[in-house]
């Protein structure tokens, strides 16, 4: 973050008997607030007011963008019942192939730049309000293009293209919120962008339902207007993102100076966002070498694939049932419906009870009944086969929502924490690589490989989370009984060792 470093004495009136004390090694605890409900600053500044002015000025503008991200890469499925393979000359394996491109554009582009730097990287040195706007008209005019393609070779190309543009926007979001929320709030906000997710597969049901009436419209096939209108929708809100989007909090313009120091003063007394800490190769290896974040990214490797499997083979799944392609278009919605809601529900529920891998467990459980249905259910009763996708997608969202905000609590170090969010997409979109030939043209309607792995892959999930749970649990329990106090030997109370830190917690 851009700024100076200011003294803990000078902060927002917050003096050093504000600060919790280590009860072994009696230093302060960075990461105990020192900022309680209701609290009031010298200045009169109340902390819920604040919290829900940067609500309403952060969330609803990175959410739109995540929405638009959302939307323009799973719109192919709705472009499919459209036409799109038919009017391109693509066989059905061929468009699977299409949609692994994606996956390995977006992949390669998050982990390496020309120089091989991280795009998080990227967004430490530069700032939000060029970098995230950015993203968002290059993957604008990409999408865009989608609806001018005119062979399998274009699909190919663009698809891959339109992945490398993606690839920094939901990493990048995730670090940007860690420097204006606490610890225990970022989850929340996690998961409400990410909510935009379900949001999107809503809308473009909706949206590719009203669209495909304009089959024929200036000679145009009804998929290429899909890609068309949505793209330039993108384009047009990249261009005035570069309005709305806000830097940290050192320059963001719609704070006083009061609230400034405020935000300050609760950052430093509760993470490490406020510090002035250059960038090195050396902190980033430091994410390389936790084994922690590896788990934090098989995690999220164990829900990519049934996650998007789901959204980019939802249409063609309903259809597969016995719908019109019109009908399959509208049923794609109350599956979203249900998980957008219950992506909140359960995100205002783990943030009050302070659990993190019960709900994701949980969550994970109700998406695998939902493709025990799917894949037991008679083919005389479709409607028993569509409960099964509203019940994966009211456990898949809700599960992913919580295991990308994970990483975001618990990785201290900004350039750590940034590599961390960044290795978590990346390794956990291979399993959408994988996930992406698995629904074969002529195994529906039951799609016993596609929905035998996404369900596979929820089970492995359990086990996983169950694992970091247990990891994270027991680093806790040695740091409370003091066995890791030898590394404060020789460490001034100003001076902070990341997550690797023994005044440091975990979140479970």
């Amino acid at each position: 973050m851009s700024g100076q470093m200011m003294d803990k004495h000078e902060v927002a009136g917050i003096d050093s008997s504000s600060l919790e004390k280590d009860s072994k090694a009696g230093i302060e605890v960075p990461y105990a607030s020192a900022v309680d409900d209701g609290f009031e600053n010298p200045t009169g500044i109340k902390e819920g007011a604040l919290l829900r002015k940067l609500d309403l000025k952060l969330l609803p503008a990175v959410t739109i963008l995540y929405l638009l991200s959302f939307l323009d890469r799973s719109n192919v499925a709705n472009a499919r019942l459209e036409g799109l393979t038919t009017d391109l000359h693509m066989t059905g394996n061929q468009y699977l192939t299409g949609l692994t491109l994606y996956f390995i554009g977006y992949v390669l582009f998050e982990d390496l730049t020309e120089h091989q730097i991280p795009c998080n990287i990227i967004l430490k040195r530069t700032s939000p309000k060029l970098w995230l706007p950015t993203l968002t008209l290059a993957w604008g005019v990409v999408a865009t293009l989608m609806g001018v393609t005119q062979n399998r070779e274009g699909f190919f190309a663009v698809r891959f293209v339109l992945g490398m543009t993606e690839s920094g926007l939901f990493p990048g979001v995730v670090f940007y919120l860690s420097m204006w929320y606490k610890r225990n709030e970022q989850h929340y906000r996690i998961a409400l962008f990410f909510s935009a997710a379900a949001l999107a597969g809503a809308f473009g049901g909706i949206l590719a339902y009203g669209i495909s009436f304009m089959r024929g419209l200036g000679g145009l096939n009804g998929w290429r207007w899909i890609f068309i209108i949505e793209g330039i929708v993108t384009v047009l809100v990249s261009l005035a993102a570069y309005f709305f989007i806000s830097n940290y909090p050192a320059t963001a313009k719609f704070l006083s100076d009061d609230e400034r120091a405020y935000i300050y003063a609760r950052l430093k007394a509760d993470s490490d966002a406020t510090r002035d800490e250059a960038f090195t190769w050396g902190n980033v290896s430091k994410a390389f070498k936790d084994p922690k974040c590896y788990l934090y990214g098989f995690g999220f490797h164990t829900l990519s694939l049934p996650l998007y499997t789901l959204s980019l083979f939802l249409p063609t799944i309903i259809k597969e049932l016995g719908y019109t392609a019109a009908q399959a278009q509208l049923l794609t919605v109350p599956p979203y419906a249900c998980a957008t809601l219950l992506t909140i529900t359960v995100a205002i529920l783990s943030e009050r009870t302070h659990i993190r891998a019960p709900f994701i467990i949980s969550s994970s459980c109700i998406a695998i009944l939902g493709y025990i249905l799917l894949l037991t259910a008679p083919t005389h009763k479709p409607g028993v086969s569509y409960l099964g996708t509203i019940f994966a997608a009211m456990g898949i969202y809700p599960a992913t929502a919580i295991m990308l905000s994970w990483p975001a609590n618990n990785v201290s170090g900004q350039t750590k924490r940034a590599t961390a969010n960044a290795m978590q997409i990346s390794i956990g979109n291979l399993g959408a690589v994988l996930g992406t030939q698995l629904y074969r043209s002529n195994s529906g309607p039951r799609f016993y490989l596609g929905h035998g792995f996404a369900m596979g892959y929820l089970v492995l999930n359990v086990f996983v989370v169950g694992a970091l749970w247990a990891v994270l649990k027991r680093e806790n329990g040695r740091r409370e009984r003091g066995e890791r106090d030898g590394r404060l030997v020789g460490v001034g109370g100003e001076e902070w060792l990341g997550d690797e830190d023994p005044r440091w917690r975990f979140q479970t």
